[in-house]
């Protein structure tokens, strides 16, 4: 067991390592990956010998098999080449949590080379990555303020960005293929307009879309330092506030009108705040004329912006204006597709297609549902299912449809794993018999279609129907095993197929 209290306290010099080499793999393994698969592990470093402790044996015969090359090979690089990486298995660390790495900053950015520098030390002081800012005394705040100078609004300079996002893990669909090319084409020169407004509800793609831009324009830019903020208007307005109370207006503004790309999110928490819309028009206004390149974007079409300055609601609509919508069937199984390549698990077509049918609100969601399966998953040490795949959907929210006929159809066919043939064929293989009983049982429940319409539907006699209504119904009456699992799968079926009385 790696850290537990009572053990004799090691060199702090030691866990800051295994930090370091975190640090490294996160930079050179896809996002998922290390989530899924490094972010639990526990380090330490003895001698020359990196201990890996994983909190079970299935992670820890996953890292070993698949990642314990890239582990080494990070950890050569700390440490030296003659290091030796041992990956065991136990309970998770029970004492200090581990650094938590690359946290998402509150702004990214680089500051201008021209902005005026203070004379004393800034009430900030930088940490290495992954540390929290280290807090000077009271009395070198004190001195600050009585000088006037800013305290807690301007971030400390990051020479390097970490975006979390770029265009290669953008899946492109026909709800967002028109944002995806507006935001490459602010990367090349190649939408002749210095300015886009991205618009689309909650966890469709808005900050993934503004990272991409980030990163694109950093990666190829001639500049070690490029000239890049990124921030949401909220924590704009929390920096113009911070820099006012410490008289420091100038230095604020010379920051972010002196930028060459301005990625601002969540323009619409400017609705009805006059004030912080004055200091943006003028932002704005600064950064056009200068000819540097603007992103924006809002839960809301730019149109549909309430108490918004007028002359500023003219600036976002300057430039090119494009929606991004929920994403349809065919995207939402590409995109769980991609994510189970990125996190290398084997994920079933018929759990893919469930979790893209029932979870259509947002990416967000479907990609949260998709992790917590993962989880369970390696928690449980089994093999994904589509059982466990109705289990994990019942905790996201989805939007109540009446199910039809045709609908409950679908549904038995993802519950027992068949297609619609053969649910509908004449074979009498008792798994098809069950499933069509099945059928038949929740067809009869749910809708108002008598016994003859429904075995029109399956070209079966009314007599048929009632038949295998009563078999399905007895079986789950005396509680036999069949019973029992057909009674457990309906229940799932109705649980989360949402089913509600549907009149024809």
């Amino acid at each position: 067991m790696l850290h537990h209290e009572g053990e004799k306290r090691k060199d702090p010099r030691m866990t800051s390592i295994w930090g370091q080499i975190q640090h490294i793999l996160q930079n050179t393994l896809a996002p998922g990956l290390f989530k899924v698969w490094i972010s639990p592990l526990a380090g330490e470093v003895d001698g020359s010998t990196l201990r890996v402790e994983a909190p079970n044996e299935f992670v820890a015969g996953w890292v070993r098999d698949r990642l314990f090359e890239d582990i080494r090979t990070a950890a050569c690089g700390v440490i030296g080449d003659t290091v030796e990486v041992v990956v065991t298995a136990g309970a998770p660390a029970a004492a200090a949590p581990r650094p938590v790495l690359a946290p998402r900053p509150a702004v990214v950015e680089v500051v201008p080379t021209a902005a005026p520098v203070p004379s004393v030390v800034p009430a900030v002081e930088a940490r290495p990555s992954g540390h929290a800012p280290r807090r000077l005394s009271a009395e070198t705040q004190q001195a600050q303020e009585q000088l006037g100078l800013p305290l807690d609004w301007a971030p400390v300079p990051q020479s390097r960005t970490n975006w979390r996002f770029s265009f290669d893990d953008f899946i492109v669909g026909p709800n967002n293929e028109l944002a995806c090319a507006a935001a490459r084409g602010m990367c090349r020169d190649g939408l002749m307009t210095d300015t886009l407004f991205l618009s689309s509800g909650p966890g469709l793609g808005k900050t993934h879309l503004l990272h991409a831009v980030g990163r694109s324009l950093c990666e190829s830019s001639n500049r070690s330092n490029p000239n890049v903020a990124y921030l949401t208007a909220e924590e704009f307005a929390s920096r113009l506030i911070a820099a006012l109370k410490a008289r420091d207006v100038e230095r604020f503004k010379a920051r972010y009108r002196d930028v060459d790309v301005l990625l601002l999110e969540d323009v619409h928490f400017l609705q009805g705040k006059e004030k912080m819309q004055d200091e943006v028009l003028a932002t704005v206004k600064a950064l056009q004329s200068r000819g540097s390149r603007i992103v924006f974007s809002s839960s809301f079409a730019a149109r549909d912006l309430k108490n918004v300055d007028n002359q500023l609601v003219s600036r976002f609509c300057s430039g090119f204006l494009a929606g991004i919508e929920r994403p349809d069937f065919d995207t939402r199984r590409r995109i769980l597709r991609e994510k189970a390549r990125i996190y290398q698990v084997m994920l079933p077509d018929n759990v893919t297609d469930l979790l893209a049918e029932r979870i259509s609100t947002d990416v967000r969601q479907i990609e949260s549902c998709l992790h917590n399966l993962i989880l369970k998953a390696k928690l449980l040490n089994r093999q994904i299912s589509l059982e466990m795949a109705f289990e994990i959907i019942g905790n996201y929210a989805q939007a109540e449809t009446q199910l039809d006929f045709e609908g409950i159809v679908r549904m038995v066919c993802e519950g027992f794993g068949l297609s619609p043939e053969q649910l509908n064929s004449r074979s009498r293989k008792r798994e098809y018999v069950v499933a069509r009983n099945a059928a038949y049982l929740l067809a009869r429940k749910h809708t108002d279609l008598s016994l003859k319409e429904i075995g029109d539907r399956f070209n079966r006699r009314h007599s048929t129907v009632l038949k295998g209504i009563t078999a399905l119904e007895r079986e789950m009456n005396r509680e036999t095993p069949l019973g029992r699992q057909v009674a457990n799968t309906i229940s799932l079926l109705e649980r989360n197929g949402r089913i509600t009385h549907a009149r024809h």
